[in-house]
């Protein structure tokens, strides 16, 4: 491959680097350190928030973020240079203006704004995070977009079955608030004073979190808590089973594919 693109022109060449689409095996190299750049930016993103360790190096993280976004800046300035040898963008102006108002392109850009909204600032925060959705981009493609198919595939085939059990799910809770409201609305109003108050110590208590920072005190109150807490089990258990059995049906198909391709 690397001998094959020597000979190219050099838009040509890069195009191929730059775009997921036109590299003929999985990701190239490049989109790969692209990722891992992203990475890198998240991690330092959620280092920063953490003022113990960036005390005394406010200069160098401003640095960083700058080569970084630089960095992306250069990568989104080639990729409007190189999208004229796609054939949806082949005129100069034009088809460059198309491909800018295009989601990837955008994302692209958004990569870049840090650099040009100010580093390091809170208000870029939230945009160096938005780069993560750079990286679900290439997950279209090469073993990452074949992964990515079998997880589709397998909540796709128990699509009913997993929209029984958030029916179950939101029947029980609301059931349980209700119970729960009339157990202990003239003990504790500000907890259990209403239905929706009392949805949140509910909702806590089927997802097994229990902050306990709310609970019942009245006998009927901890009897239905009890029943509650006891019925959470299994309706956590129900839709894990369901996907279980899905990503065994979807990966035993992938394999079965694969090997009928081999054999072909």
């Amino acid at each position: 491959m690397l001998k094959r693109t020597a000979r190219m022109p050099l838009r040509r060449r890069l195009y191929i680097y730059l775009e997921p689409r036109a590299w003929p095996f999985g990701v190239s190299p490049f989109n790969i350190a692209v990722c891992v750049l992203i990475l890198l930016s998240m991690i330092g993103a959620i280092l920063e928030t953490e003022p113990t360790l960036t005390r005394g190096h406010e200069s160098f993280i401003r640095f960083c973020e700058l080569v970084i976004s630089g960095v992306f800046l250069l990568e989104y300035l080639a990729r409007l240079w190189v999208c004229v040898e796609d054939r949806r963008y082949q005129h100069p102006l034009w088809g460059r203006i198309k491909y800018a108002l295009t989601a990837a392109a955008l994302l692209d850009l958004l990569a870049c704004l840090p650099l040009l909204l100010g580093v390091a600032s809170s208000e870029s925060l939230l945009l160096r995070f938005a780069r993560l959705f750079r990286v679900l981009r290439l997950a279209r493609y090469g073993q990452l977009a074949r992964a990515v198919q079998l997880v589709i595939k397998a909540i796709m085939s128990r699509r009913y079955e997993l929209m029984v059990s958030v029916f179950i799910a939101v029947g029980m809770i609301l059931a349980s608030s209700t119970l729960l409201y009339f157990a202990e609305r003239n003990v504790q109003p500000e907890a259990f004073g209403s239905i929706p108050r009392a949805m949140w110590w509910a909702i806590i208590t089927f997802t097994t979190v229990g902050y306990g920072d709310v609970y019942p005190v009245t006998e009927w109150g901890k009897v239905f808590a009890a029943l509650t807490a006891l019925s959470s089990i299994g309706l956590i258990a129900m839709p894990t089973g369901i996907l279980a059995s899905a990503f065994s049906d979807a990966m035993r198909r992938g394999r079965d594919e694969i090997g009928n391709q081999r054999r072909h």
